[in-house]
C-alpha cells in the first residue's frame, strides 16, 4: 500500500464514529475543545500499545490462537456497553467532568479499529514513516472530534446552542448500538 493510499485508508477508518471518537466529542461538550485536548495522548498511547505489537507479531500469533479475536471483540463490546450506561446518566448540574484519560485509554485499547490498523493497514515497509503518519492522523482526528463536541454543546470554543444532555444521551445510544454489534460479531458463526 502506498503512503497516499495509507493516508486515505487511515483517515476513513479514524474519522468513522466509534467509541473513542464519541468519548472525545463528549469531552468537548463537557469542557470545550481546549479542555478536551489533554485526552489525546491517552488515545495515541493506547493505539500505539495495540498496533505496534500487532504490526510486529500479530500476523504470526493470531492464526495460532483463533479464539483471541472473538474474546477481544467481546471485551470491547462489554466496555462500550459500560460507557453507554455511564453516558446515559446525566451529571447533576455543577457536577465534575465525567470523561477521563483512563476511559479514553481503555476504550482505545479495546477499539476494534486498532486491530484493523495493526494487522491490515500499517504492516509494510518502511515502518517508521507509516507509524508517524498514523500518529499524526490520530492526533488530528481526535482534535477534530473534540471540536465537534465543543461546537455541538455551544462551549466556549464554538458558538452554538447548549445541547450537552442531548449529546450525552445520543452518544449513549450510539455506544449501546455499537456494543450490541460487537457482541453479535464475537459470537461463533
Amino acid at each position: 500500500m502506498t503512503m497516499t493510499a495509507l493516508l486515505f485508508a487511515l483517515l476513513a477508518l479514524l474519522l468513522t464514529p466509534g467509541p473513542t471518537n464519541t468519548l472525545l466529542a463528549v469531552a468537548g461538550t463537557e469542557r470545550g475543545w481546549r479542555g478536551a485536548l489533554w485526552l489525546i495522548p491517552y488515545e495515541l498511547a493506547a493505539y500505539l500499545a495495540v498496533t505496534l505489537p500487532l504490526v510486529l507479531g500479530g500476523a504470526v500469533v493470531l492464526p495460532l490462537l483463533p479464539m483471541l479475536k472473538p474474546l477481544i471483540t467481546a471485551a470491547a463490546a462489554l466496555w462500550v456497553l459500560v460507557l453507554a450506561v455511564r453516558l446515559w446518566r446525566l451529571p447533576k448540574p455543577g457536577a465534575a467532568v465525567q470523561t477521563s484519560g483512563q476511559q479514553v485509554f481503555v476504550t482505545t485499547l479495546l477499539n476494534p479499529k486498532a486491530l484493523i490498523i495493526g494487522l491490515v493497514l500499517l504492516p509494510g515497509a518502511p515502518l517508521l514513516p507509516r507509524v508517524l503518519l498514523f500518529a499524526l492522523l490520530v492526533i488530528g482526528v481526535a482534535a477534530l472530534w473534540a471540536a465537534i463536541g465543543a461546537c455541538l454543546s455551544g462551549g466556549p470554543d464554538c458558538p452554538a446552542n447548549r445541547a450537552a444532555p442531548l449529546i450525552r444521551r445520543s452518544a449513549a445510544v450510539w455506544l449501546g448500538a455499537l456494543s450490541v454489534g460487537l457482541l453479535i460479531s464475537a459470537l461463533p458463526a
